[in-house]
C-alpha cells in the first residue's frame, strides 16, 4: 500500500516530502515512543506510530529506512524537525487521532506489525 492511500483514507495532514507519497511503499507498521525500541525491532518499510515530534525521529526513521512516519493526537513537528525530513526525504503526516484508534483503523486497512507469511 502506498502512502498516498493512507493520507486519503485516514484524513492524515502531510508536514514533510509530499513528493513521496506516491513513491514509498508501506509494508508494516509500527508503534513506539522509545527511539530505541524503533532501532531495535522496526523494520525497513515499517510505518512508525508515535507522539514524538522532535528532529531526532528524522535520525531514526533514515537509519531504519521506513516509510514514513505518524505524529499522533494532532502533535505538530517544529520548523527544525520539517526542514530535517525534507532534506532526508522522510514522510511526516499528522493525525488527530489518537495512538490506539489510528493504530485500529491502519490495521483495518491491512497494516501489519508482524508478517503475515508463515514460516
Amino acid at each position: 500500500m502506498k502512502l498516498t492511500e493512507l493520507v486519503e483514507t485516514l484524513g492524515l495532514e502531510v508536514r514533510s516530502c509530499s513528493d513521496n507519497l506516491f513513491k514509498k511503499e508501506v509494508t508494516g507498521g509500527y508503534a513506539s515512543d522509545l527511539l530505541s525500541d524503533v532501532i531495535g525491532n522496526s523494520r525497513s518499510g515499517d510505518l512508525w506510530i508515535t507522539l514524538q515530534a522532535h528532529v531526532n525521529i528524522v535520525a531514526v526513521a533514515s537509519m531504519k529506512e521506513l516509510s514514513g512516519i505518524i505524529l499522533t493526537g494532532g502533535r505538530e513537528p517544529d520548523e527544525d524537525t520539517i526542514q530535517k525530513a525534507e532534506s532526508e526525504k522522510i514522510v511526516i503526516m499528522v493525525s488527530k487521532l489518537p495512538a490506539f484508534e489510528l493504530i485500529g483503523r491502519l490495521y483495518d486497512l491491512g497494516v501489519r506489525g508482524v508478517s503475515n507469511k508463515t514460516s
